[in-house]
């Protein structure tokens, strides 16, 4: 299983544990405020490639430029290795699915990014592919939480009412995407 590497400094790794590691030394309700505050951290494994990435993608305010565009090579068309600007609402929605799901496992990662042509090819293959999938704009997200009920999750996205949420029993996975509140 190769490891995706990055180029950020070590100081965002300790800025990434500091992150993390506010929910040992406080009190749950003050973590959990403070997480989500002052920094918001994801983990990932992308099942088609073993790739593996966790940043802290808004801290101080603010989105990190450096690690959304990390998150963007990460969540690429994994066909085409095409790249695309990941809207970081979707990388919200994970963050407070995983909160509410209180857990600290890393998302496994099914689809972020598709290409046009790799959207074609999977809707000439399945039903469940819409034309015009938010996919393709860097909107939309396939996952799964390791040894949490996807079914669960699915009601997560639900209750968060952020966006559209799909649900997979069939291939155990969840969609969640930032378009408009819908849910099948």
């Amino acid at each position: 299983m190769s490891s995706f590497r990055s180029d950020q400094p070590p100081s965002s790794r300790r800025d990434f544990l500091k992150c993390a590691g506010a929910a040992l030394v406080a009190p749950a309700p003050v973590a959990a405020w403070a997480r989500a505050s002052q920094c918001r951290s994801l983990s990932f494994v992308h099942t088609h490639t073993g790739e593996t990435l966790s940043c802290v993608y808004y801290q101080a305010g603010s989105y990190d430029p450096a690690t959304l565009t990390r998150v963007n090579h990460f969540l690429r068309d994994f066909r085409t290795e095409e790249t695309h600007v990941i809207d970081p609402g979707v990388l919200d929605i994970l963050f407070a699915a995983r909160a509410r799901a209180d857990r600290d496992d890393p998302f496994h990662v099914i689809s972020g990014y598709r290409s046009p042509a790799t959207n074609a090819y999977l809707r000439s293959r399945s039903s469940g592919v819409a034309k015009h999938s938010l996919h393709m704009d860097g909107r939309a997200i396939d996952v799964r939480l390791p040894g949490f009920p996807t079914r669960k999750l699915r009601d997560i996205g639900m209750a968060l009412r952020r966006g559209g949420v799909g649900y997979y029993p069939a291939s155990d996975f969840v969609h969640l995407d930032t378009g408009r509140v819908r849910f099948w």
